[in-house]
């Protein structure tokens, strides 16, 4: 296979896995309430919880810092050694392109990503997550 191609497919890989992690903390905090609601048990689970606190916390970190995703400077780079320019390549790039990379201030982004990040803490406090169980004991429960 051609190694300009091999580019492009590995820049459409990374985007997707980043719009798989947008679409995490975004539909991670709404399953979460909706999941309260409910009493969907899951949406309690430690793990869950904790991986999408970490998310989000990474994404505002990234925004405070001024620091461009490692997800987005990775594609890119991918996507310069495949000749690919502004998202000229597949259907799939051009569609995540319009949904991950609209235009706004940075200042715009780091409030959301805050205000949000807020929300996330705040549901830590209206959704108790369960306590981690420790290895090795049982719960007979």
């Amino acid at each position: 296979m051609e190694p300009r191609l091999l580019y492009s497919l590995a820049a459409d890989a990374i985007l997707v896995v980043h719009a798989a992690f947008v679409l995490f903390v975004l539909l991670g905090l709404t399953l979460t309430l909706v999941g309260k609601g409910r009493a969907w048990h899951w949406v309690r689970h430690p793990g869950f919880r904790l991986a999408h606190l970490v998310a989000i916390g990474i994404v505002v970190l990234q925004a405070w810092l001024g620091a461009l995703c490692p997800l987005t400077a990775w594609e890119m780079a991918l996507r310069e050694k495949a000749g690919d320019v502004v998202y000229a390549g597949s259907f799939i790039a051009y569609w995540l392109h319009e949904l991950l990379y609209y235009q706004a201030p940075a200042w715009v982004f780091t409030v959301v990503y805050t205000l949000f990040a807020g929300l996330v803490i705040l549901s830590w406090l209206w959704v108790r997550p369960r306590p981690f169980r420790r290895r090795g004991r049982h719960d007979d429960r």
